[in-house]
């Protein structure tokens, strides 16, 4: 049985995994979902001071408190950049890192530096230190009202802090998947980044590379196959 640890999204929350957490339990597997500060369960702790590295922090103490080993690392979209974070603190627990439609930065690069450019999709961060999010395409009407409820602010520090990778992914002794979901909605923020990291890792012999046929929504609108997936990459 495996142990997963799933890392949420910008202006979500652990809440947007439940089923797919649900459903890795029914068969037996450990699955830990740890919010981050200042969103989603945790937004009553939003200040300017919030950041990456909070969220980074948020991640490894949940890891090091469970004394989690062995572990399924997932990091989801923005989630992407915090797993990367965290791999300076718990590499050596961690057994297999899924981009899961995530961004997947180099060293010292922020999310903002990461999706500005020719040929790149844009986030507009602005001055303000909370940011709303886009709208996220849900197929089931329910669903999408259930979670857009849920969706709040997030503080601008996230997507400007560079985050800090003392070597190249390829480098770290586990394995890794990248996940890409194929239906990307036509100017929907960080597309092209994740398509950038999709192909990278899709030529690469070092990475297990799947696809799921639906939009940046994966939890939502497809959690039964991205569990199938995440226990793919796992090996399970």
């Amino acid at each position: 049985m495996a142990t997963f640890v799933i890392v949420h999204g910008a202006w979500g929350g652990a809440h947007g995994f439940r089923h797919v957490r649900r459903l890795l339990q029914q068969q037996g597997h450990e699955v830990f979902t740890p919010s981050l500060t200042g969103i989603g369960e945790r937004v009553h702790l939003a200040s300017p001071l919030v950041n990456l590295g909070t969220h980074v922090h948020d991640v490894v103490n949940h890891v090091l408190f469970e004394d989690l080993r062995d572990i399924v690392l997932v990091g989801f979209s923005y989630g992407g950049f915090v797993v990367t974070g965290a791999l300076e603190h718990i590499a050596d627990r961690v057994r297999h890192l899924v981009y899961l439609d995530a961004f997947v930065p180099q060293d010292g690069e922020s999310l903002a530096s990461h999706v500005h450019g020719q040929g790149r999709s844009r986030i507009e961060i602005g001055e303000e230190w909370l940011l709303q999010g886009p709208a996220r395409e849900i197929d089931d009407p329910e669903e999408a009202r259930w979670v857009t409820a849920r969706r709040t602010p997030q503080p601008r520090g996230c997507f400007t802090e560079p985050v800090y990778l003392e070597r190249p992914l390829e480098e770290f002794p586990f394995t890794r998947t990248y996940i890409k979901a194929t239906v990307t909605v036509e100017g929907e923020p960080g597309a092209a980044a994740f398509w950038r990291a999709a192909k990278a890792a899709a030529a690469s012999p070092h990475w297990k590379y799947f696809e799921i046929d639906t939009n940046h929504a994966v939890a939502s609108n497809w959690p039964a196959e991205t569990a199938r997936l995440l226990l793919a990459a796992a090996g399970g």
